[in-house]
C-alpha cells in the first residue's frame, strides 16, 4: 500500500531551487511512491558502452589511499580496528573521512574507514569472541551494560529455544540460524530520503502512527504505534548523523550529487545500526538516473562528474565492514554483508529498465577494479537492449564480478521495482520484507531417516519415536521415502519453530528501526525458508530406486557408510528420472513448511541456496549412498553434486529448470565456472556466446521452444 500525505513543505534547497523542477508529476508527488516517480521519470537507454567515462584523478587518489592506508593493512590482520567503547547507532560516532580527497561522497560506519563497531543487541556473546578474536580488549563496563541490565537478542531465543531445538542446532540439521546477528534481508527504501526529505517521512509516519490512535487496545495496536515511534527516532537520528557531515536531508534533493549523496546517507544508516546477514542496497539505477540526466541536460554536470558520483557512491560501499568471529567467517565463507545492488530488467509497461546508470555501475568495475561489493545483481531477458548485454558479458569476462538472476520470473511474482536481498532472495523495496531463516540440511536429514534419528557423525539421538531402516539388506527406495517424509516432519516443524522465536525476539530486541522507517506501514512480510544438499538428497534417492544400495552399519548398528551397486541417473545432467526426483524433494519440503504457524502471518517462501555455507554444511554430514563422502562440501545452491554433471553447463541449466520455482519463491541459486577461453577466441566471439548461454538459461516460460 501507499500512504497519504500531502506533499513535503518546501521542495526548495536554501538557494531556492525546486528538487521537483522538471519532473513528470503524479501519485508520487501525494503519496510515498517511488516507483511511480521512476516509471513517470526515468529515461531508458537502448545504446551502447561508448558514452562512459573512465575514473577521475580524484577518485583514484582516494582509491589509491584506501588501498595503501587500510584494506593492504586489513589484508594482513583480518580486523583492522575496532571500536570497543561506543555500542553502534545510527549518530554513535563522529564524521569521518578517507583523506582530505574524500569530499564527493562522504560518510563511513565509524569515525575511521575499516574501523568496526559493536553491535551488542543482537548478542553479547559473540560481540565479546569477535573482540577477542581480533586481537583487542573488551571495555568492562560496556560487558556490564549487556549482560546485567539490557537483554539482547540472543539471550531470549535461548530463553525461548526448546530442547529439540537446542539438539537440532548443536547437531547442525539446521545451521546459520539469526539467533546472535542480525537478520538482515531487509532491503530500506533508502530512495526515499533523497525524493521526500526526512521531515516529510517523519510526517508521514507520525501520521500512520496517530491514524489508529482512537482503536482498542490489542497486541498488534501497541506494536504498531511502538514500532513507528522508534521509526521516528531513528530518521531524527538519520537527520543529525547526516548534519555531521553538513549535509541538511530533511528536504528534498536537489541535484544528482545531493541524490546520490541522500541515498548513500540512509544505507549508511542502516549499516551503522545493524549487522544484518544481508544489507542490500536495493534498486537505485533508474531512480539515480533520472536526477543525472536533468543535470546533464542544464550543463551542471558532465559525464565524468556523473561517474565519479557512482564510483565513489560504490567506494562507500565496498568498505562496509561488520565486527563478526571467526565460526561466522566460516559459515559464509569469508565476511559478506551482500549490499546487493539489483538493475536493469523489464517494467510491467514492456519498456526496459536499463539506464545509463546501470552502465555507469558496470563501468565501476573498471574504475575501481573487480569486487565482490557490491553485488552486482543483473535482472537479465533476451529482450534487453544488446548493448547492454553486450557490456554485461563482457564486464563478467573481465571481472568476474557480476550475477544473474530472471527478470520474468521476479517481475512476474514480485513486480518491477523488486531487488535481491542477498543473494538470490527478491522482494518489493520498501513494501515487504523477509524473516530471514537460513537452512534445514535436507540431506543430513535423510541420514537420519535411515538412522532414526541418530546422527551419524556422533552417534547421539537427536529425534526420538521414529524408527529407521532395520536389516542389513538392500535398501527399499518406498519405505526411505516414507521414513524421510517422516523425519522432514520433525525436522520443518522444529526449524519453524525456532524461526518463529528468533523473529519474535528479533523484533522486541533488536528491531531495525531506520530500515522499518523507510518502508510503508503496513508491508508483507515472508518467511525465507531454505534448504540445502538437494543434489545430494537427489542422488542418493536416485541410487537407492535403480541401483542396488546396502547400508553398513558400525558396531553399534549405526548405519555410517553405504555400498552401492549398479548404475544411476544423477541430478544435473537433464535426465528426468533424478531431476523430478530433486524437484519433488524441493516440493515436499515447502509442502510441509507451509503447513506451519508463522510469525506475524509471514507467507512462507524456500530457497534451493548454500552459496557459502556448504563446505560448513558438509562438514557436519556422513557419507551417502550417491557417493558423498563424510565431511566434504556440499555442491552449492541448486547446483549437480561437484563432479557428477557430465553433459554441461546447458544440461545443468535444464536439471536445475525443472524445481518448479512457485515452490522456492525466495530464489534458486546455480553456481556454474567458465573460463574465458572456453567462450571462444576472440573476445567478440566470447562475448556473443556468454550473451548467448545467459539467454539459453532464462527463456521465458511461455517460449514454445523452452
Amino acid at each position: 500500500m501507499t500512504t497519504d500525505l500531502a506533499a513535503p513543505a518546501t521542495t526548495q534547497d536554501t538557494t531556492g531551487r525546486d528538487a521537483w523542477e522538471g519532473f513528470a508529476t503524479g501519485p508520487w508527488t501525494e503519496q510515498v511512491d517511488v516507483r511511480d516517480f521512476i516509471q513517470r521519470n526515468y529515461t531508458p537507454y537502448e545504446g551502447d558502452a561508448s558514452f562512459l567515462a573512465g575514473p577521475t584523478d580524484k577518485t583514484l587518489r582516494l582509491w589509491e589511499t584506501l588501498e595503501r592506508d587500510y584494506l593492504a593493512a586489513e589484508r594482513k590482520v583480518r580486523v583492522l580496528d575496532v571500536d570497543t567503547d561506543t555500542p553502534a547507532d545510527i549518530d554513535a560516532f563522529a564524521p569521518g573521512y578517507i583523506s582530505d580527497d574524500d569530499d564527493v561522497i562522504v560518510g563511513l560506519q565509524t569515525d575511521s574507514p575499516l574501523k568496526r563497531a559493536m553491535m551488542p543487541n543482537g548478542g553479547w556473546r559473540m560481540v565479546e569472541t569477535a573482540i577477542k578474536e581480533a586481537g583487542k580488549e573488551v571495555n568492562p563496563e560496556v560487558k556490564r551494560i549487556f549482560t546485567q541490565y539490557r537483554k539482547t537478542h540472543n539471550d531470549a531465543v535461548f530463553d525461548i529455544y526448546t530442547p529439540r531445538i537446542r539438539a537440532a542446532r548443536s547437531s547442525h540439521i539446521i545451521t546459520g540460524l539469526p539467533d546472535a546477528y542480525g537478520r538482515g534481508r531487509i532491503i530500506g527504501d533508502y530512495r526515499r530520503v533523497a525524493l521526500y526529505g526526512v521531515d516529510h517521512l517523519i510526517a508521514d509516519k507520525q501520521r500512520a502512527k496517530d491514524a489508529v490512535a482512537d482503536q482498542p487496545f490489542s497486541e498488534h495496536w501497541a506494536r504498531y504505534r511502538e514500532e513507528h515511534s522508534e521509526q521516528i527516532k531513528a530518521l531524527k537520528k538519520l537527520k543529525t548523523m547526516a548534519a555531521s557531515y553538513g549535509h541538511d536531508i530533511s528536504r528534498p534533493a536537489a541535484t544528482a550529487h545531493e541524490a546520490v549523496q541522500w541515498t548513500y546517507f540512509a544505507y549508511l544508516a542502516s549499516v551503522k545500526s545493524q549487522d544484518g546477514a544481508a544489507m542490500s542496497i536495493g534498486r537505485l539505477s533508474g531512480f539515480l538516473d533520472i536526477y543525472v540526466e536533468r543535470d546533464l541536460r542544464s550543463g551542471t554536470i558532465d559525464e565524468t562528474a556523473a561517474q565519479e558520483l557512482i564510483d565513489n557512491l560504490v567506494m562507500k560501499l565496498r568498505i562496509t565492514r561488520f565486527l563478526r568471529t571467526i565460526d561466522y567467517d566460516q559459515i559464509f565463507s569469508g565476511d559478506p554483508y551482500w549490499a546487493t545492488w539489483s538493475d536493469a530488467g523489464f517494467g510491467e509497461d514492456g519498456r526496459p529498465l536499463v539506464t545509463k546508470t546501470s552502465f555507469r555501475l558496470l563501468q565501476t568495475l573498471r574504475n575501481l577494479g573487480p569486487a565482490p561489493e557490491p553485488n552486482i545483481t543483473i535482472f537479465w531477458d533476451e529482450s534487453l537492449p544488446a548493448g547492454y548485454k553486450d557490456f554485461c558479458a563482457l564486464i563478467s569476462i573481465e571481472t568476474s564480478s557480476i550475477q544473474y538472476e530472471a527478470d520474468e520470473q521476479i517481475r512476474a511474482h514480485w513486480g518491477d521495482d523488486a531487488a535481491i536481498a542477498c543473494c538470490v532472495s527478491p522482494m518489493r523495496v520498501g513494501k515487504q520484507m523477509q524473516f530471514f531463516g537460513a537452512r534445514v540440511n535436507a540431506a543430513k536429514a535423510l541420514l537420519y531417516a535411515i538412522n532414526g534419528g541418530r546422527d551419524e557423525m556422533t552417534g547421539k539421538q537427536v529425534v526420538t519415536g521414529l524408527p529407521g531402516i532395520e536389516g542389513d539388506g538392500p535398501l527399499d527406495f518406498d519405505e526411505v521415502w516414507d521414513k524421510y517424509e517422516k523425519m522432514l516432519d520433525w525436522v520443518v516443524a522444529t526449524y519453524v519453530e525456532a524461526l518463529n522465536i528468533i523473529h519474535y525476539c528479533h523484533d522486541r530486541y533488536a528491531y531495525e528501526s531506520i530500515e522499518m522507517a523507510l518502508h510503508d506501514s503496513e508491508i508483507i512480510r515472508t518467511m525465507g525458508c531454505g534448504i540445502a544438499g538437494l543434489s545430494i538428497v537427489a542422488d542418493s534417492l536416485a541410487a537407492i530406486k535403480y541401483a542396488t544400495v546396502t547400508p553398513v552399519r558400525d558396531e553399534t548398528g549405526l548405519v555410517v557408510d553405504y555400498l552401492t551397486e549398479g548404475d544411476f541417473p544423477v541430478y544435473g545432467n537433464d535426465d528426468d528420472r533424478a531431476d523430478d526426483i530433486a524437484a519433488t524433494v524441493v516440493h515436499t519440503v515447502m509442502s510441509k513448511i507451509k503447513a506451519q504457524p508463522f510469525y506475524r502471518d509471514a507467507i512462507p517462501t524456500q530457497s534451493v541456496l548454500t552459496i557459502t555455507s556448504n563446505v560448513v554444511y558438509g562438514k557436519a554430514t556422513g557419507s551417502f549412498p550417491s557417493g558423498h563422502r563424510a565431511g566434504t562440501p556440499f555442491s552449492p545452491g541448486a547446483n549437480p553434486e561437484n563432479g557428477m554433471d557430465t553433459h554441461g553447463m546447458v544440461a545443468s541449466m535444464l536439471s536445475v529448470g525443472k524445481l518448479d520455482y512457485t515452490d522456492a519463491l525466495d530464489g534458486i541459486s546455480l553456481t556454474n565456472t567458465i573460463t574465458p577461453q572456453g567462450l571462444g577466441r576472440t573476445i567478440e566471439e566470447r562475448v556473443a556466446n556468454l550473451v548467448g548461454i545467459l539467454d539459453a538459461g532464462f527463456v521465458p516460460e511461455d517460449d514454445p521452444g523452452a
